[in-house]
């Protein structure tokens, strides 16, 4: 069961917001610590958008998100990883203080394998010599398969091991979850991978963060979620 946390408190910013964003960020705080998130989720978004600059307001809204993310309410509240990872990149923009409460804060562990939040950390794909710890610190995520959302993503480990796995779903909804090892090596930009079974293939990891590998697809951080 998730508790609310006291840690979300109101902070001062560079620029002090109107009492009316304030006052809506502080109804929301209440909110939250009562574990009513989808309400103090609204007072949020509102104070924000009252006060653009208001940072704690949008890390508010970050934050909030991320745990109707853990509920698996992703759908009901919008609550995608990268949705996440944008208002708490504004968040940090206005204030850089929030870096540092993010990096401790579990209401963000649904983003702590984004290629947004690896930016946030000063890592980046459109540095070249950043791609091997990216590789590792981001989940990648293929593209869907079938017409009842099957999916295909990769892993990769320590000492040049890899994951590729596929998460199959049936006409009757039952999800199977299969993982074939493999090795892969980095040049550059180059990922050259190897899975059990299949060819040896070379992909690349380009400057926006699109991982692609000729005959299965191209990989990104966010999962395929929410398709009507």
């Amino acid at each position: 069961m998730l508790h609310a946390l006291p840690l979300l408190v109101l902070a001062l910013t560079a620029t002090p917001p109107p009492p009316s964003a304030r006052n809506l960020n502080t109804e929301g705080f209440r909110l939250y610590q009562e574990g009513r998130y989808p309400e103090a989720l609204e007072k949020f978004q509102a104070a924000a958008r009252d006060a653009p600059d208001y940072a704690l307001a949008r890390y508010n809204v970050a934050a909030t998100l991320g745990v109707l993310r853990k509920q698996g309410r992703v759908c009901e509240f919008g609550a995608h990883r990268d949705v996440i990872v944008e208002h708490l990149t504004q968040a940090v923009e206005r204030d850089a203080r929030r870096l540092t409460r993010a990096r401790q804060d579990p209401d963000l562990d649904p983003i702590r394998d984004t290629l947004g939040w690896q930016r946030l950390l000063g890592r980046t794909p459109e540095r070249e010599t950043d791609v091997p710890a990216l590789l590792r610190a981001v989940s990648w995520f293929g593209p869907g398969v079938g017409v009842h959302g099957s999916t295909t993503g990769l892993r990769f480990l320590s000492r040049g091991r890899v994951r590729l796995w596929t998460l199959a779903v049936d006409e009757n909804g039952q999800a199977r979850r299969t993982e074939t090892p493999g090795t892969y090596a980095v040049r550059g930009r180059t990922v050259v991978l190897t899975v059990e079974g299949q060819p040896r293939r070379e992909g690349t990891l380009g400057e926006a963060g699109a991982l692609a590998f000729p005959g299965l697809g191209t990989f990104t951080d966010s999962p395929a979620e929410c398709d009507a």
